[in-house]
């Protein structure tokens, strides 16, 4: 039964998720105006927004118009109702679940606007960042790599708060300013932006829920999804031809081979890295405990 209540509940706020999702990156309001087709604007009756269901039975199609509707909205409800099942398995239902839930929820608005606009918004970032720094008063991310670096200041360890506190903040600077260094590194060497500074604030927010070492870890397996997808996907993209009329048309003017020049507009493929770092940070939020249990035994 609890199970079944985390689920629906999940699909609730998937469904007010898709509303971030869409409207957050173009600026709007998600409060207002209610939820209305996209083509014609007609408002959208209370028994056609039901999650998921109410995307089935109209089969995917607008009511009134008949526009075609994106299945991008039942896939994020159910992902967000598995999400959060999934959180009830691995915290309980204890307060620290709670937090993990609203880390669950901005995750996917981030993930799928960076996926879907190649854009983090500010005000998904800045709002996850003051959130995270007010939980960690109580629901602090305090691991052992926080904790090796308190300990030579017992002030702060005496104070449970206090050690949250500086276990998010010292989470957030880590992350936020590794990658805000490997960017400014990159745009040195290669001369161009190789990310924007969406993802250092990302970071930001990501450190004040995971800590110190949830953020290296979250970095760590972002970079490492994104180096081996995208590396998989510049062979797809030459092997299949993806802009060979544009290579042609620069091969005749004398700029290069069709094969050479095709493989470097295929190697400029831009990935966006939000989507990939917000994957490694649900990764390392549901195999946390596993994670923290391994950390100790290596600290001792």
């Amino acid at each position: 039964m609890v199970i079944a209540l985390f689920f629906l509940f999940g699909l609730i706020i998937g469904s007010f998720l898709n509303v971030c999702i869409t409207r957050i990156p173009e600026g709007l309001s998600i409060v207002s105006p209610g939820s209305r087709c996209p083509q014609c604007e007609t408002p959208i009756k209370a028994y056609d927004n039901v999650p998921v269901l109410a995307w089935l039975w109209l089969r995917g199609k607008c009511r009134a118009c008949g526009h075609p509707i994106s299945s991008m909205y039942p896939a994020i409800e159910l992902l967000t109702g598995f999400l959060f099942v999934a959180c009830f398995l691995t915290f309980g239902l204890q307060p620290e679940t709670f937090k993990w839930l609203f880390f669950v929820s901005l995750m996917v608005i981030l993930i799928v606007t960076d996926f879907r606009a190649r854009i983090l918004p500010d005000a998904v970032n800045f709002f996850g960042f003051g959130l995270g720094l007010a939980l960690s008063v109580r629901l602090g991310p305090i691991d052992p790599a926080c904790l090796r670096i308190v300990d030579r200041f017992p002030i702060l360890a005496r104070n449970p708060s206090i050690l949250g506190v500086t276990c998010a903040v010292l989470g957030a600077a880590a992350g936020s300013l590794l990658l805000l260094a490997a960017a400014t590194l990159y745009k040195l060497v290669r001369g161009r932006e190789g990310m924007g500074m969406g993802d250092v604030k990302m970071m930001l927010m990501v450190g004040t829920f995971l800590g110190i070492q949830g953020t290296f870890l979250t970095l760590l397996f972002g970079t490492l999804l994104g180096s081996i997808v995208g590396l998989l996907l510049v062979v797809v993209l030459f092997l299949t031809g993806w802009k060979s009329k544009v290579a042609e048309r620069a091969s005749r003017k004398g700029l290069g081979s069709v094969s050479g020049l095709r493989w470097t507009i295929s190697s400029r493929y831009q990935l966006p890295l939000g989507t990939f770092l917000g994957i490694a940070a649900l990764l390392v939020v549901f195999f946390s405990r596993w994670i923290d249990m391994q950390a100790y035994r290596f600290m001792r």
